[in-house]
């Protein structure tokens, strides 16, 4: 019964995405990003000899935590390929080109037809799904060709299906994995509370990541000098949820203060609204010059790939998401040693 639910949501889901995306840029993506899906996979990897693990991450923020895990693998083992996967576009079109990885392609779509096609097609000798991926075709296909798999940076909470008493469906979707590396001691019981001895307890690998970004931050002048020697708040990967409840804040804000914002989405309507509604000289980050960016109160930040090493510069930090889909990677700013804040969404979140 689950199952037939769970392939009937699947494809209402690509039937909502070919509707949306007529008008929604992001879902406009998603569907361009699966046409003809196998055919430009089997033409990359077609003259192919070598053997190839395959990496799986939902988004950006997943990519994060598997890339420690790519570039140790890919040092430790270089005569395997890597391809990797996004099922998001957040993911895919930021890091298509990601030196790091042979080959960077979507996800198909979940189902037995292409979970099938697409593992015969790659043979991978292993794969290694990043914190919360667990899709049934696939997993299922990957044990019953005895490809190991792994989960890694999974984190679990008691609020999920799999430990409720309906859970059965989902339990059997854990059970497909090999081993399950997970953050926390919390995790490990309660995996352990369902039968699953499998566990082991290793972190967070987006602590390894976030270091090394941090060791590798780069200096940004334009961001300097719109600092001086004022007070600086970043507020990294905004919604306009988030800014729903900033915006009264930072134009009652009774003392001097330097605010930096960098959007999630690049959405011209939502950088609109925060030029029109936030006080004071407001300046993008592509329009200004070293030179006068000093006058200005507020800097949109228009571009991605910048947020981390702007962080640096920060004396207090705003990390958006909780107000819908979830914190963002808190530990990016909290690196460098300053007061986060959040929204009470980082309850429900494993990036605590």
């Amino acid at each position: 019964m689950f199952l037939l639910l769970y392939t009937i949501a699947l494809r209402l889901y690509a039937l909502i995405i070919k509707v949306v995306a007529l008008r929604n840029p992001k879902a406009r993506q998603w569907a361009e990003g699966r046409k003809a899906i196998f055919q430009r996979i089997r033409e990359k990897i077609e003259e192919n000899t070598s053997p190839i693990v395959w990496f799986h991450s939902a988004s950006l923020g997943e990519f994060e935590q598997a890339r420690p895990v790519i570039e140790q693998f890919r040092g430790q083992y270089p005569a395997y390929k890597i391809l990797l996967t996004f099922f998001s576009p957040s993911g895919y079109e930021v890091r298509k080109n990601y030196a790091g990885a042979d080959y960077v392609f979507y996800l198909p779509l979940d189902s037995r037809k292409n979970a099938r096609q697409f593992i015969s097609m790659i043979k991978p000798k292993a794969a290694f799904f990043a914190k919360y991926e667990f899709w049934y075709y696939y997993l299922t296909e990957l044990r019953q060709q005895a490809i190991p798999v792994l989960s890694f940076s999974a984190i679990f909470r008691p609020q999920q299906a799999f430990f409720k008493p309906y859970g059965g469906f989902f339990r059997g979707i854990l059970r497909n994995f090999t081993h399950v590396f997970v953050q926390n001691e919390e995790s490990k019981q309660l995996l352990n509370s369902i039968g699953l001895r499998n566990v082991t307890v290793a972190g967070d690998t987006r602590f390894d990541r976030v270091s090394t970004v941090a060791s590798q931050r780069k200096e940004i002048p334009v961001v300097a000098a719109f600092k001086g020697d004022h007070k600086l708040l970043v507020i990294g990967s905004s919604w306009m949820q988030d800014m729903d409840v900033v915006i009264p804040m930072l134009n009652r804000f009774p003392h001097p203060l330097k605010v930096v914002i960098a959007p999630h989405e690049l959405h011209q309507d939502e950088m609109q609204r925060l030029e029109k509604e936030l006080k004071g000289k407001i300046v993008r980050f592509s329009q200004v010059q070293v030179e006068s960016v000093h006058n200005a109160d507020v800097l949109i930040i228009d571009n991605i790939g910048m947020l981390s090493s702007i962080y640096s510069y920060a004396d207090f930090a705003y990390i958006g998401g909780g107000f819908g889909k979830g914190i963002h990677n808190i530990l990016e700013a909290a690196t460098f040693g300053m007061p986060v804040f959040s929204d009470p969404g980082i309850r429900n979140s494993g990036r605590r």
